[in-house]
């Protein structure tokens, strides 16, 4: 086990598993993942291999035994008869039959309908009269020569779900985890493996959350196929429930006015809707309104009373086209069906997650280690509820006075969220409130810049929000950097103007900024190519290459010293020959140009270290670059710059390594062939004229 499995296994014992075995135990049972490490909760909570391994052994047996699976369930009713008694997993629901006053229960994989349900089990269970729940239960079978009576019989049911959850207990041991350990270990209970994500896309992952922890909570996330947009809500949690979002009725979401009974919302913490986007796809206009006013009010009518709720709203669809086209020619809502592209309905979002920056979910990427039975912290989740953690950003930050009512709410909501999942005791600093703000901004104003163009009543707010010294803080989308040439492009604009108003820009140029822009303008104006200035970029935003970074200020350099201490690992010495490439493509034929690498050693297999840099050395010969290595000789060396003998310095934080290491281990991806597809991490570059 790693140094995290084992802080986890000693501070949570009981509470976590494995996360691979559910793989191991699942094999065609087509059970959500929520039952499984219920199951393995019971049986295989222990880092005693021996355990695990008869663990594995009676969960698989019980699954086996009880877990009907459609084909088999002519077998399984056999049994039933014949034994008179028998447990089964299976999911139920339970409706009223107005004919006999009495509840009945229909088991879905098992196939019969009309078992006898006592009332005390519905009132124990109400969500069993909204939609299938999945229970562990055990079914009589009693025939009776009344053709009108079910011979099925209910006799216990039990929810999978942990009945009871020390929070305190839980406060208590986050507090031996430090920030980064908490998130590897929130990441690793939703699957995932942390290593395999930067920092921000990890709290993006962990945005998903933030429905199961705020009340009346509106999230939208659009992007690309197979980016896992849906697992979290139809995986994570029993008290979440996934829809497709064409299947939805008024009855069914809200309240079914022939008989009075509330509909998902009053039933779920959360509600999500699968397969949202879809141009083709329409919506009943009914609905549409009821949403609209429930996600403004938390209530919602029929012509009766008004009735209130606390379920979040999650959308999550699909597009069809990449940012710089959606911004360019339309808006990030695009995908959107006619009657949900609607600025009423848009406005009530809270955030918009970028789904196109969470890349498609691939088998390295999940985790063979520990986090919590995920049952476990769906109920601690629901219990965070309760609280509201709103306030706390004010301690360290102000937000922006001009924003509306409606923004602040929705950025506050967020912050609350992300504070619950991630101190949930109220230990964090400004610099973790600050890192958190700037996110939790940043998904209302995606949702709000949409709306400007979408329509042009919508006034267009600067997002800011100032700390203790008074300073300003702008904040900033991904792609409204990324993209300035598409980005502030007003709706008012015809196709024409735009097109005039994006060829003025230089494709070639690095526009990042965090000072106010005006915004009158319908493009980001074009820089000289080489000037002096420090420019911050932003986590997962592509489109850079060291051409576009460093190749006009190396232009007729005859020497280059690149100082980088921590140029020693594989990756990093691959980014150093991919620096020498870049200079061979620029530079004339005839010219020759000495790259000199000043760094320093790899402790842990200085040997590899040294091949893998003279391999550079050789790999040169003869393309008019000459590349020599040195290992810093004081050992004091800790700056990372490129000096050029034509008086250019440029300083960088993270030296060459710039670029989110692609996880793909076979086949091809852009990101491994391409620099300007690859994910950055969060850096800064400074160019200083020396001369």
């Amino acid at each position: 086990m790693s140094a995290l499995d084992e802080k986890i296994n000693e501070h949570f014992a009981g509470y976590v598993v494995r996360k691979d075995l559910v793989k191991a135990v699942k094999g065609n049972a087509i059970v959500p993942t929520y039952v499984l490490e219920y199951l393995l909760g019971q049986y295989c909570a222990t880092d005693d291999e021996a355990s695990i391994e008869s663990g594995i052994e009676t969960v698989k047996e019980i699954l086996r035994k009880h877990y009907v699976h459609r084909s088999e369930a002519g077998l399984i009713q056999s049994a039933i008869k014949e034994k008179g008694r028998y447990k089964v997993i299976d999911q139920i629901s339970v409706s009223l039959n107005e004919k006999t006053d009495s509840y009945e229960a229909t088991f879905d994989n098992l196939g019969i309908k009309k078992v006898a349900v006592d009332s005390g089990t519905v009132k124990a269970h109400p969500k069993l009269l909204v939609t299938g729940v999945w229970c562990i239960a055990d079914v009589q079978y009693e025939f009776s020569e009344d053709a009108r009576t079910s011979p099925w019989v209910l006799e216990t049911i039990k929810p999978i779900q942990i009945a009871k959850v020390d929070y305190e207990g839980y406060k208590e041991a986050r507090a031996r985890f430090t920030k980064h350990e908490w998130i590897d270990l929130l990441m690793q209970s939703i699957g995932f493996n942390p290593e395999a994500f930067g920092r921000r896309s990890k709290l993006l992952q962990l945005m998903r959350l933030i429905p199961f922890v705020e009340r009346n909570y509106n999230i939208i996330e659009l992007g690309p196929k197979g980016t896992g947009k849906s697992h979290i809500y139809s995986e994570f949690s029993p008290h979440g429930q996934l829809i497709s979002g064409g299947e939805v009725t008024i009855p069914k979401l809200f309240v079914n006015n022939s008989n009075g009974r509330i509909g998902l919302v009053g039933y779920w913490d959360v509600v999500a809707f699968d397969e949202f986007a879809g141009r083709e796809k329409t919506a009943n206009k009914a609905l549409v309104d009821i949403m609209k006013n429930y996600m403004a009010n938390k209530t919602f009518s029929r012509g009766v009373n008004p009735m209130g709720a606390e379920a979040s709203f999650a959308f999550v669809g699909n597009t069809d086209h990449n940012v710089p086209f959606m911004l360019k020619n339309s808006d990030l809502f695009e995908a959107l069906p006619p009657q949900f592209h609607d600025s009423a309905f848009i406005d009530r979002l809270h955030a918009y997650l970028p789904g196109w920056e969470i890349d498609v979910i691939r088998g390295e990427m999940f985790t063979t280690g520990y986090g919590f039975i995920v049952d476990y912290l769906a109920e601690v989740l629901r219990h965070l509820r309760q609280e509201d953690f709103s306030n706390r950003p004010d301690l360290h930050f102000k937000v922006s006075e001009k924003i509306s009512t409606r923004d602040r709410d929705a950025v506050y909501k967020t912050m609350s969220g992300f504070l619950k999942v991630i101190f949930p005791a109220g230990d964090e600093t400004a610099d973790d409130v600050e890192e958190l703000l700037q996110l939790a901004l940043e998904s209302r104003k995606r949702v709000k810049d949409q709306l400007f163009r979408i329509d042009a009543t919508y006034p267009d707010v600067d997002f800011f929000y100032t700390g203790s010294d008074g300073e300003k803080r702008r904040v900033q989308t991904v792609e409204e950097q990324e993209f300035p040439q598409f980005y502030y492009l007003k709706p008012a604009l015809d196709p024409k103007q735009q097109d005039q108003s994006t060829d003025a820009v230089d494709d070639d140029v690095i526009e990042v900024e965090h000072e106010p822009r005006d915004t009158s303008e319908t493009s980001a104006p074009a820089k000289p190519r080489t000037e002096e200035g420090h420019h911050v970029f932003s986590e997962n935003r592509k489109g850079v290459s060291y051409d576009k970074l460093f190749g006009p200020y190396l232009d007729g350099a005859s020497r280059i010293v690149v100082t980088d201490p921590y140029i020693r690992y594989f990756y990093q010495i691959k980014n150093m020959m991919e620096f020498v490439e870049m200079v061979i493509q620029r530079k004339a034929l005839e010219d020759q140009v000495a790259i000199h690498l000043v760094t320093g050693p790899d402790d842990g297999n200085v040997q590899k270290q040294r091949e893998l840099l003279e391999s550079i050395t050789e790999a040169c010969i003869g393309s008019g670059v000459d590349f020599t290595w040195a290992f810093d000789g004081s050992g004091t060396a800790h700056s990372r710059d490129i000096v050029t003998d034509t008086g250019w310095k440029i300083v960088l934080d993270r030296g060459l390594d710039i670029f989110q290491a692609p996880m793909r281990r076979d086949g091809f991806s852009l990101g491994d062939r391409l620099q300007e597809h690859r994910m950055l991490k969060n850096f800064y570059v400074t160019y200083v004229r020396q001369n």
